[in-house]
């Protein structure tokens, strides 16, 4: 057989184990030295292609994909610095436990380290970021062979999803020629080995002591940013209940919205755990943990009570601890640990506890820092959209300010509507290519809110545009406007090496990828151009002009007003 045919031989087997176990898409960007793994795909009939020129933007495009329903999306790029492209999608996939297969075409042995053209050492490329690596060897037709590179495509899908899901790396070197003169007839496919793991079960004796901690005294269930789980909700609000306790949600825990009990759900802690007054006489016995480190920056700060218990739940083997306070470590799903609890805790009567958390939610609920002007203001702008989308929107929440606005301004509603970010590393990388690929694994609304510098560093991505539905909102106010919060405000080079302000306009960028378009100058035009851009097909851009300077003291204002509402 010739080494084209070979080649491809090879890369059908490969594909055909992704495919058995479960993998439908991946995301191809162009090169030679990739070809067979290209031609292999094009040509399976259980996988689904997209296809972009920027490496980068292709890999958030496809952790998109990915992050819509938990399910492994592969990646292919061809030899040298391409698939290094990768990297930051990597890390983001590694920290938010988001399933990638990342196929790399490489040179073969005879062609490294001696100065051979578009060859760089890919080997452990992605260093401790993925799950695992594999080094697959030279395609032969040897049937053991053959049968080997099948199921490392079925072991690598096995291995991105459990016992951590994330991205596991396949290196895949390719002798030349690379095409074939003659495509012969892809062998059938194999037969499926469908990927499934039970969740873990809480320790039995751990659970009682846990129980007896958690009707002893006073405490609080804390959910930070989570995969969605459906079981969840449901789960912890009855656990809540059970032990009538506050439970503090933030934005990305998936509890804010939907139509599960809300009686003791707390959204709006960031503007009242920083008050000195709410927290005297606010201290805990125990703390729950659930998820990732929260958003807010206040409640990471209240936590740190000393001598509180606090327990930590994180079925995947990581410490999502960056305060160093666990007391206790629970490996159990936490749908399974809240349903468990729930049976095992005695009903409390407690309620001047979860009164004073409940009384500070309600009386921050309606604070609006007064403007006199009719200029756009970021907590307006997320009370109308949340008000204005429809049931089982997803929502993508760019980090930076948009993720912290959302925060202290999103409330909660039994409106069924999920928010997502990349906070794994809580990079402004890909933003754009994230929000699309979501765009294409879903059928509902599909609406992303960013700032501008985050829309800038991923303007490649817009070329996914085409034959998608989606809305971008973007926070213009010509910089990083979050550094105007931070010590480096004061600094007098703060414009020049901080702010960084791009003086772009946007109209230009919605003309290039032939995206509808909204200049946003007036508070009432936002909600308007919203309603239409949900209502249309296509990508639409609404680009709402900040003050920045407005922004920062309105901001301040509300602060101020919820410090004084707290006082009296």
């Amino acid at each position: 057989m010739d080494t084209a045919a070979l080649n491809l031989l090879w890369s059908d087997q490969l594909m055909d184990g992704l495919a058995a176990a479960g993998v439908r898409r991946i995301v191809l960007s162009p090169g030679s030295r990739s070809t067979p793994l290209v031609l292999a795909v094009n040509r399976h009939p259980k996988l689904r292609h997209w296809q972009h020129p920027d490496e980068r933007s292709a890999a958030f495009f496809a952790l998109g994909l990915a992050i819509h329903q938990r399910q492994p999306v592969a990646l292919i790029a061809t030899s040298g610095s391409a698939p290094a492209h990768w990297l930051a999608a990597t890390i983001e996939a590694n920290r938010s436990h988001v399933p990638l297969i990342l196929l790399s075409a490489d040179r073969p042995p005879g062609l490294q380290a001696c100065g051979s053209n578009q060859t760089i050492d890919q080997v452990h490329l992605f260093g401790t970021q993925v799950r695992g690596f594999y080094q697959a060897g030279t395609p032969t037709d040897d049937p053991q062979a053959l049968a080997h590179i099948r199921r490392l495509g079925i072991q690598a899908t096995h291995q991105a999803l459990w016992p951590a899901p994330g991205p596991v790396h396949i290196n895949l070197a390719f002798q030349e020629p690379l095409t074939p003169h003659r495509i012969a007839q892809r062998t059938l496919p194999g037969p499926s080995v469908p990927t499934s793991h039970s969740p873990v079960q809480p320790d039995p004796r751990q659970l009682q002591r846990l129980a007896r901690v958690m009707i002893s005294g006073r405490g609080l269930i804390v959910c930070g940013p989570m995969p969605q789980d459906a079981k969840f909700p449901s789960a912890v609000t009855r656990l809540a209940g059970q032990l009538n306790c506050p439970l503090l949600a933030d934005p990305l825990s998936g509890l804010r919205f939907g139509s599960h009990d809300h009686s003791r759900l707390i959204s709006r802690y960031d503007s009242f755990l920083g008050n000195d007054h709410f927290r005297h006489g606010a201290r805990p016995d125990w703390v729950l943990r659930f998820g990732a480190a929260p958003v807010s920056k206040h409640l990471l700060e209240y936590l740190k009570w000393p001598d509180i218990h606090l327990v930590l739940c994180a079925p995947w083997g990581d410490w999502p601890d960056p305060l160093h306070q666990t007391g206790e470590m629970v490996r159990a799903a936490p749908a399974l640990l809240c349903n468990a609890l729930s049976d095992a805790c005695t009903a409390s009567e407690t309620q001047t506890w979860l009164q004073g958390f409940t009384q500070a939610e309600s009386a921050i609920a309606d604070i609006t820092a007064p403007c006199e002007s009719a200029t756009p203001r970021e907590q307006v702008v997320i009370e109308e959209l949340i008000d204005t989308l429809p049931d089982d929107s997803l929502l993508f929440s760019g980090n930076s300010l948009p993720i912290r606005q959302l925060d202290s301004w999103s409330g909660q509603a039994a409106k069924r509507l999920r928010i997502i970010a990349n906070r794994g590393a809580s990079g402004i990388d890909g933003n754009v290519s994230t929000l699309l690929g979501l765009a294409a694994a879903s059928e509902q609304p599909v609406v992303g809110l960013l700032g501008d510098l985050t829309f800038f560093h991923d303007m490649n991505g817009l070329l996914f545009a085409r034959e998608l539905d989606a809305v971008i909102i973007v926070f213009n106010n010509d910089g990083g406007g979050i550094f105007g919060l931070l010590p480096q405000a004061e600094l007098e080079t703060f414009e020049q090496h901080w702010l960084m302000p791009t003086h772009l306009d946007f109209t230009h960028t919605a003309r290039l990828y032939a995206l509808e378009h909204y200049r946003i100058e007036r508070q009432d035009q936002f909600r308007p151009a919203l309603r239409k851009a949900l209502s249309t097909g296509g990508v639409t851009l609404i680009e709402i002009m900040l003050d920045r300077k407005l922004s920062l003291f309105a901001q301040s204002r509300y602060r101020q007003m919820a410090d004084l509402k707290l006082s009296s």
